[in-house]
């Protein structure tokens, strides 16, 4: 795993964007953090920066409750991010999981972008 500092001028997410998160995702969000943390992935300042990071990520993001279960991706737990994304009629999802980034022909309309293409794109 990485830390990089990113210096960035301006807003990374239109005005007009939302983010969603479903409470699994919020599970997986506290969850990881700790568990990388405890492998010794990262040591104490990232894991501080990290859970600030997510904190300042979701403090702004509208909790839905997917009420459709999908199996799409190769790996199972992939999949909650897809059910979030189709109870919030997303347009975009923004990750760097490589099982995410080469799912085709979903059967909704969702792009799939890493952080840097959004930031290109945008």
């Amino acid at each position: 795993m990485f830390i990089i500092e990113i210096k960035y001028n301006r807003p990374l997410l239109p005005s007009k964007s939302d983010i969603y998160v479903s409470r699994d995702i919020l599970t997986e969000y506290r969850e990881v953090p700790l568990s990388l943390a405890d492998q010794g992935k990262i040591n104490h300042a990232q894991l501080k920066s990290l859970v600030s990071g997510i904190a300042a990520l979701v403090s702004t993001a509208k909790v839905i409750q997917p009420r459709k279960k999908v199996s799409l991706c190769r790996d199972p737990a992939d999949n909650m991010l897809l059910e979030c994304c189709i109870e919030a009629k997303a347009a975009i999802l923004i990750s760097g999981d490589h099982d995410l980034l080469q799912l085709r022909n979903v059967p909704f309309n969702l792009r799939v972008l890493t952080p840097r293409k959004f930031i290109e794109e945008e």
